[in-house]
Formats: C-alpha cells, structure tokens, sequence
C-alpha cells in the first residue's frame, strides 16, 4: 500500500525493513527477518541464524538437512536461533521494553517464537509467507493477537 506522495504506508515500510533484515540471514534452508515497532518506531531487529561466536549453517552445513527433518517440526534440530527470537533477546540486551509492540517477520513465526511473542507483550504481528507449524496460529488467537498476512508491498489483503 502507498500513501500520499509515492510514500509506502507505515506497515510496507517496516515490511521492507525486514525483508532487508532477512539478507543477513546465515540460514541455508529459509532467511527471515523480523522488526519489532511501537508508535512507528523501531525497537529491535533480528534474523535467523548462529548465536554469536558459533559457527553458522554457511561455514559447517545445515544439521536438519543431513537428518532429513522437515520444515515446521524438531525445531531444536538446528543451530540457528529464529528471527522473532533474535529480535526479543535483542531487545532485552539493549534494555528495549516491546509490551505493547507490532512485530513485522517475513515468515509466521512457529509454536516457539509464538510462546516467546506473547509473553513479551507483542500484540500485533504482520508477515509475508505461512510457514509449517500451524500451532501458533492457534496459540496467537487464544492469546488475543492480531495476526495478519501482508502482500509484497505491505498490503493487508481483505478477508
């Protein structure tokens, strides 16, 4: 969606913020990036990948390759930290309160991340692309939070 002037909205700007996080991915298999915002403000980024000081998927190989596991499922197989999560934890490390903030991902985040997203307060959460773990679907209605899919350009396709 684009707004007065050629200017993108508010929800395609930060979409676009992170699918240019998502570059930084060190994943082999998907790259994901997630912004968290308040008040048209961002908080905190992140995307999916090694902890700091490990190895990443692009240096040694891709573990849930060789053991054939597939998308959505034994999210503990990997050496990678989801996008959602790097961008809570960054939050956390630079003193960032996100209660009461909008998440932007370019995946639906899985059962984990959900978890992890309603107890810090998210409310709100756009993305790009569905992703295999239908649990947290289930989980974000039964917390209250807004889950939206948004095209491309940020667009909220109507129901």
């Amino acid at each position: 969606m684009v707004s007065g002037a050629g200017r993108p909205s508010w929800e395609a700007y930060f979409m676009d913020i992170a699918v240019l996080v998502a570059k930084r991915s060190t994943c082999t298999r998907r790259a994901v990036g997630a912004v968290i915002v308040r008040d048209k403000r961002v908080l905190s980024t992140g995307y999916n990948g090694a902890p700091s000081g490990i190895a990443h998927c692009t240096e040694v190989g891709c573990m849930r390759e060789r053991m054939q596991v597939p998308s959505g499922e034994r999210h503990e197989l990997c050496r990678g930290i989801h996008a959602e999560q790097n961008a809570i934890i960054q939050a956390a490390y630079h003193g960032a309160s996100i209660k009461d903030g909008v998440l932007f991902c370019t995946n639906l985040p899985c059962s984990i991340c959900a978890k992890m997203i309603i107890n810090a307060g998210i409310k709100k959460i756009y993305y790009l692309s569905g992703y295999a773990d239908t649990m947290s679907q289930t989980l974000f209605q039964e917390a209250e939070v807004s889950v939206s899919q948004v095209d491309a350009g940020g667009q909220v396709p109507l129901p």
